[in-house]
């Protein structure tokens, strides 16, 4: 029986339900679907809805339960995608009014292991254009479910605010400059940034592709760790996508903190941060103390050059990706993502190589740093829970922009995963969040280290009034 409440349950509780025959996929996707028609017309967090293909896997799912066939944890849990995952014969336009019609003759290779896991694809989830800053003037942006006034976060919004208001058990979303994890503090739900490669961007749209990483958005650590362990691994159709093998991300979850090394630079995480996102690096830092977390003090490289020239970096990257089409139909493109193509096609080869050597000197500083700690705790970004309004004007303040992305956009250069985690609210009763970077491919630890934490905490149990 499917409950009032049942869709801010976490995916691993869901699936132990649907797994034990508590649940049927079937009810469960049709409550899943009524739920969006009915409240996702305020919210419009999803691009695309695919109620026909939800029932197909949920009718499926359910016969091979009953038959005792499970094939994984996300078998029969309804899920979501960014819209800017191929998905076969569906709409896929990746925010663009260039892309509107596209129905792709593939499914992503993030989508086909959902479907070989048995997941319910319920629909494709609104973004910004192209995965860059802004939506498209003809798309009205994703509402926080928490306040409309208040910002749903940059490219994967739709991600956060579905899986934030109950619209889906967990989501896709992709990470440029911080895409997961602007949405995921946002809307106050956990979202993992693995690291660069662990997960094929094989049928999913360029923005920077040495920049790009595409992750889980979840209600909890544990939840990102499941869904990774099936879209993670080898692709042959993407030579990027590494081959070192997959762990069990939920194995060994109890272990807790021991034994892991916690950084903390107080100067990186104070400087440009406001006063209440401070504070809540501090609890959080006092949870982990309290827990018996090894807190160690460390000097964070200077992240200056690198987040001033992730701009033009992203730029260049852009502007190749979208060659075929700009500047040919420029006139069907917002400001934000051909102001970005132009600045790109603006700079010369030896801009470029000297963005390079800074990126090249800055990854190999921050692995240094990685020998002495296992996890880094910081801010998920410098403003706790900025408005609309206020984001609206980022653009122009240079300042205020580099403030922003000096905690997400280094760790994209580096390619290193990180996991954003809720952390408390504001005054006003918005969600605030810090994150945990770790070395690349040890997403267990940070798994590991958030689910040691959400024991102790339940912000992440606290669901926006929708």
């Amino acid at each position: 029986m499917v409950t009032k409440k049942a869709h801010f349950g976490s995916l691993l509780d869901v699936a132990q339900r649907l797994h034990a025959g508590e649940l049927s996929p079937v009810e469960l996707t049709e409550h899943m679907l009524k739920r969006i028609a009915a409240k996702d017309k305020r919210l419009k967090s999803y691009a695309t809805v695919t109620a026909d293909l939800a029932m197909r896997q949920a009718k499926k799912a359910e016969k091979e339960i009953l038959q005792g066939r499970i094939r994984g944890p996300l078998h029969g849990v309804p899920i979501a995608v960014k819209d800017l995952c191929y998905t076969k014969g569906i709409a896929t336009a990746a925010g663009m009014a260039i892309h509107k019609a596209f129905k792709p003759a593939f499914d992503a290779t993030v989508v086909k292991r959902f479907a070989d896991a048995g997941a319910v694809l319920l629909g494709k989830l609104q973004m910004t254009e192209g995965a860059f800053a802004d939506h498209h003037p003809d798309i009205a942006p994703p509402v926080n479910p928490w306040h409309r006034d208040y910002w749903s976060g940059a490219s994967s919004s739709g991600s956060g605010v579905a899986t934030a208001a109950g619209l889906c058990f967990a989501s896709l979303g992709s990470d440029t400059g911080g895409s997961i994890r602007f949405p995921s503090a946002a809307n106050g739900v956990t979202g993992l940034k693995p690291t660069w490669g662990r997960v094929s961007r094989h049928g999913v749209f360029d923005l920077a592709p040495t920049l790009d990483h595409v992750g889980p958005m979840c209600r909890s650590a544990a939840d990102t760790g499941a869904v990774l362990g099936v879209i993670a691994g080898a692709d042959r159709n993407d030579p990027t996508a590494s081959s070192a093998p997959v762990p069990n991300y939920i194995a060994g979850l109890e272990r807790g903190l021991n034994g892991l090394r916690i950084g903390y630079d107080a100067k990186y995480n104070r400087r440009g941060v406001d006063d209440v996102m401070a504070a809540a690096v501090r609890d959080a830092l006092a949870v982990l103390k309290a827990m018996g977390g090894d807190i160690r003090a460390v000097t964070f490289p200077n992240t200056d050059v690198v987040v001033n020239e992730w701009s033009a970096h992203c730029g260049i990257e852009t502007a190749h990706a979208h060659g075929d089409t700009y500047p040919k139909y420029q006139d069907r493109y917002g400001s934000a993502l051909s102001g970005l193509i132009d600045l790109g096609r603006s700079l010369s080869a030896t801009d470029y190589q000297e963005i390079l050597l800074h990126r090249h000197d800055f990854c190999g500083a921050v692995r240094t740093l990685f020998d002495d700690i296992d996890i880094l705790v910081i801010p998920a970004q410098s403003m706790a829970s900025p408005t609309v309004a206020q984001m609206a004007t980022l653009g122009d303040d240079p300042a205020a922009l580099s403030a922003l992305l000096r905690f997400t956009a280094p760790f994209d250069l580096t390619g290193s995963p990180a996991l954003t985690l809720p952390g408390g609210f504001t005054k006003a009763g918005l969600p605030i969040a810090f994150q945990f970077v770790g070395r690349h491919f040890e997403e267990d630890l940070l798994v590991r280290a958030g689910h040691a934490y959400q024991r102790e905490t339940d912000w992440h149990h606290q669901h926006p009034a929708v």
